[in-house]
């Protein structure tokens, strides 16, 4: 091996194990300053939904309103996004014309350049109020089916999971439209060519050829997507409405916190080490959730590369 070779491959390694090594530290980080706030901590951390870390000698916190709320909006948004995408991704790669699908394609992308403040103004300023109509409807029709029940916060209908899943879903469109687009071009032309020749329309050459080639592609594109979901901070803390003393009921129409918009609303605790440790728990669960989910995400995708 050259030496020129041999450096180069050195470096590569050492940056992947760097990598590697920073993820474990910043998990160690996590773990480290989460103990003491854990130990302090006289709620079930897991199972308990009480959050009142005010007072670091009698503090009672619990994730799971917070995880049943980051886990609803994520689902609401992938619900939208999922079908969305696909549908964007086959009108690029299978129907669009190459003068009209590039510059579309384009636009797509530049959706994941808008700040996520962006986002959220514009989801609880201009969205929230267009789509109200909309969402008193399904409240008002469909209360018996608990998922569109009144809420927690009602009779507002704006500060809500569904309002956030909406914008939610409008940020995840170029994350997985993009790779799905990019897994949705290298199907094999043969095989294209092979179904058309043998008469197949251009839906049956889609759904014989291209979905199934580009399958494992595009739930990895999503999965990558609700990693994104998960974590999604600003845009949250600003659209959804805290309900004071209620909690998640599963309902579209409640509010509440995630994760990520919990831990950044309430900044003005971390002057306490305690304090601060209740949040560093919180982030340490959201840190493996979403760790869990990209690990499977790259492992559908590596899988299918293979």
């Amino acid at each position: 091996m050259r030496p020129g070779d041999r450096i180069f491959k050195n470096l590569t390694t050492g940056a992947g194990l760097f990598v590697v090594l920073l993820i474990g530290l910043i998990g160690l980080f996590l773990l480290v300053q989460a103990i003491p706030a854990l130990r302090a901590d006289k709620a079930s951390f897991l199972f308990s939904k009480a959050w009142s870390t005010n007072d670091p000698n009698n503090m009672s916190f619990g994730i799971l309103d917070l995880l049943e709320v980051t886990i609803a909006t994520s689902v609401v948004a992938m619900v939208i996004a999922m079908p969305v995408s696909l549908g964007i991704a086959l009108f690029l790669t299978q129907y669009a014309p190459k003068k009209l699908a590039r510059p579309f394609a384009y636009v797509i992308d530049l959706l994941a350049a808008v700040p996520s403040i962006i986002f959220g103004l514009w989801g609880i300023l201009v969205l929230a109020p267009a789509i109200e109509p909309f969402s008193q409807w399904v409240n008002d029709t469909f209360s018996w089916i608990p998922i569109f029940a009144p809420g927690n916060v009602a009779p507002s209908v704006r500060g809500t999971i569904f309002t956030a899943g909406v914008v939610l879903a409008v940020m995840l469109l170029p994350i997985i439209t993009s790779l799905t687009r990019e897994v949705f071009e290298r199907t094999p032309t043969a095989h294209i060519e092979g179904a058309l020749a043998l008469g197949a329309t251009r839906w049956e050459v889609i759904r014989t050829t291209v979905l199934p080639f580009g399958k494992a592609g595009y739930i990895g594109a999503s999965m990558l997507g609700l990693g994104r979901a998960l974590g999604e901070t600003i845009a949250l803390a600003v659209i959804l409405l805290i309900p004071v003393g209620r909690f998640f009921t599963w309902s579209v129409f409640d509010g509440g916190a995630t994760f990520a918009s919990k831990i950044a609303a309430n900044y003005s605790e971390f002057n306490n080490a305690t304090s601060a440790g209740a949040y560093i728990a919180a982030g340490l669960v959201l840190f493996l959730l979403t760790f869990l989910v990209n690990f499977a995400a790259r492992a559908i995708i590596g899988k299918k590369g293979a």
